[in-house]
């Protein structure tokens, strides 16, 4: 055994990669109270202020605020309808739960009483991670759109899972570019991610993006996608 794996069996894993940090220069993590099994909130942070998540998203639908106009569907309420639309001329909503008393109550994916081309805008903010037909929902939603409508959509990637419900699909960017032309092909589509390390980690713990800077957030680095937006106009 040599002089440096006799040191490095003495003084055991931890020491040893400590010791490398600091004779590399390298920075040496304080974890402070970040250093938990358990999250600062089991809600996404709605305890504390607003999920890190939807920064993003609130950022994504302002940009958009021209094309939700017209003919509106939105998933489940009409929250951001109402927010961010211009000019709405009807505002729909659908659901699979009866509780949330939707225009439509229905499986997205087998939706037969939404006529075809009937919206100018269908929104569908952190929806499609949710549907176990994602194929059947995707195609749902170009056909009840007009032509030269838009579809916006969100999804998450680096998020925590949901405690009462299932989730499918946290795909990267490159996954959901991919199946959406697929699914949308000749389509308009633009997909992008938002994120950072820092953000990410603010996420998974959840705390609220009031508890962070906005140069913090707006940081982008495409390896730790926090969210990611779909923007879609139906040839």
């Amino acid at each position: 055994m040599s002089a440096t794996s006799a040191a490095k069996a003495v003084i055991g894993p931890r020491f040893t990669t400590l010791a490398r940090c600091v004779l590399r220069g390298m920075p040496v993590p304080r974890w402070g109270n970040l250093r938990r099994p358990v999250p600062f909130s089991t809600t996404f942070g709605c305890d504390r202020g607003t999920p890190v998540d939807r920064f993003y998203l609130h950022r994504f639908l302002e940009s958009n605020r021209s094309v939700i106009s017209g003919r509106v569907l939105e998933i489940q309420m009409p929250s951001y309808t109402t927010k961010y639309g211009q000019g709405v001329e009807v505002s729909h909503t659908v659901d699979i739960n009866p509780e949330f008393h939707a225009t439509y109550c229905c499986d997205l994916a087998d939706a037969v009483q939404i006529p075809d081309n009937s919206y100018d805008c269908f929104l569908a903010p952190q929806t499609l991670q949710h549907v176990a037909d994602l194929s059947g929902v995707l195609q749902t939603m170009l056909r009840v759109v007009k032509p030269g409508g838009y579809i916006l959509a969100s999804a998450p990637t680096l998020l925590p899972l949901i405690p009462d419900g299932d989730e499918y699909w946290h795909l990267t960017p490159a996954g959901w570019k991919r199946t959406l032309a697929r699914e949308w092909a000749k389509c308009d589509v633009t997909v992008e991610s938002f994120g950072n390390c820092l953000s990410a980690i603010a996420a998974m713990h959840g705390l609220a993006f009031e508890e962070l800077t906005e140069d913090e957030l707006t940081a982008n680095d495409p390896r730790y996608p926090v969210l990611v937006t779909m923007k879609c106009r139906k040839a």
